[in-house]
C-alpha cells in the first residue's frame, strides 16, 4: 500500500521552482572566500565575525572545516594573529580597526553592493549632505553601514518613521535616500513617495540588490501557478522572511522552512507545490526539499 501511495504521488504531484531562487552573488562569494581561507591558512584560528551568512546548514558545514563564529562583543578576547573573515553583511570601520589592533589578518567578504552603500554614506555625510537609510535597525548590514556615517544620518525602518522625519533648513540641504540591500521594494517605494513629498532636494539611490527584487517578482509569478508555496531559508534571514511574507499575502498556503525535515505533512498532499528560497540557501538544501516532496530521498 505504501509503495502504491508513492507511485500515485510521483504521478500527480508537480513541483515548480521559482525562476530565481537560492544563493545570490554576494553570499556565494562570501562562502567561497571562507572555504579558500580554510584551505590556505596554516596553524591559525579562522573566524567569521558573526555568522558569515544566515543559513545554519552552511554554517555547520563550514564549522566542520574549522571556521568559528566570533561574537563582535568578544573581539578583545581573540588570539592575536588570527584570521577573521568579515561577513557578507559587512561591519563598521571601528570593528575592523579593533581587529587590526590585535594583529589579525582581516579578509573582507562584504558583499560588493553593501560595500558600495558604505562608501556612499561615508561620502555624502562627509560633504554635510543628509542620508536617510531605510532598513531593519538591528540587521548587521544596517549597523555596519551606519558606522560609516557622519552626523547627518537618519535610519528608519518603515513609512511611519519616514512621516516623522524633520530636517531643519531642508531646502538648503541635499538629502540622499538609500536602502538596505534586502529591503522590500514595495516598502521602499512607499517611503520614497513620503520623503520626496516632504523635502525638495532628494536624491533617491535604489540600493536594493536586483537579486532581492528578482526573487520577489519570481515568487509572485509562481503564486498564481501552485496550491502552496514552500519558502526555504534561515529563520534569521531578512530576505527570506520577506519572501515568506509575500507568499502568505499572495498564496492561500505558505510555509517557511530551513530544511526538508520541516515540511508540513499537508504539503505532501498538494497537487502543485511552489518552491522558492532566500539568498543564503544553497542548492543542495533546495534539492533535498524537492526530493522529499517526491519521496525520492
Amino acid at each position: 500500500m505504501k509503495d502504491t501511495f508513492f507511485f500515485v504521488k510521483l504521478l500527480f504531484m508537480e513541483i515548480k521552482k521559482a525562476s530565481v531562487l537560492g544563493f545570490c552573488f554576494g553570499v556565494r562569494r562570501a562562502v567561497e572566500i571562507a572555504e579558500q581561507a580554510l584551505e590556505n591558512t596554516d596553524n591559525k584560528k579562522v573566524y567569521s565575525l558573526g555568522p558569515l551568512i544566515h543559513n545554519e546548514t552552511v554554517l555547520k558545514k563550514l564549522n566542520s572545516k574549522g571556521l568559528e563564529i566570533l561574537d563582535e562583543n568578544k573581539i578583545n578576547d581573540i588570539e592575536e594573529k588570527s584570521v577573521v573573515i568579515i561577513r557578507a553583511h559587512g561591519v563598521s570601520p571601528e570593528v575592523i580597526n579593533k581587529l587590526r589592533s590585535k594583529d589579525c589578518t582581516v579578509i573582507d567578504a562584504t558583499c560588493p553592493r553593501v560595500k558600495a552603500s558604505q562608501k556612499m554614506v561615508q561620502q555624502y555625510t562627509s560633504n554635510n549632505d543628509y542620508v536617510i537609510l531605510t532598513g531593519d535597525r538591528n540587521h548587521g548590514e544596517v549597523i555596519g553601514i551606519a558606522g560609516y556615517a557622519g552626523k547627518n544620518f537618519i535610519q528608519i525602518q518603515d513609512k511611519s518613521e519616514a512621516e516623522k522625519i524633520q530636517i531643519e533648513n531642508s531646502e538648503k540641504i541635499n538629502i540622499n535616500l538609500l536602502s538596505q540591500t534586502t529591503y522590500s521594494m514595495t516598502e521602499f517605494e512607499q517611503i520614497r513617495n513620503i520623503i520626496t513629498a516632504k523635502f525638495k532636494n532628494v536624491n533617491v539611490m535604489n540600493t536594493i540588490c536586483p537579486a532581492t527584487k528578482e526573487r520577489q517578482d519570481a515568487l509572485l509569478d509562481l503564486c498564481n501557478e501552485v496550491d502552496g508555496i514552500i519558502v526555504i531559508g534561515g529563520k534569521n534571514s531578512a530576505n527570506t522572511k520577506r519572501l515568506y511574507q509575500r507568499a502568505m499575502e499572495n498564496c492561500r498556503k505558505a510555509v517557511h522552512i530551513e530544511s526538508a525535515e520541516e515540511i508540513p505533512k499537508d504539503f505532501y498532499l498538494l497537487r502543485k507545490v511552489g518552491i522558492t528560497a532566500g539568498a543564503s540557501t544553497p542548492d543542495e538544501i533546495i534539492d533535498d526539499v524537492c526530493k522529499s516532496l517526491l519521496n525520492l530521498s
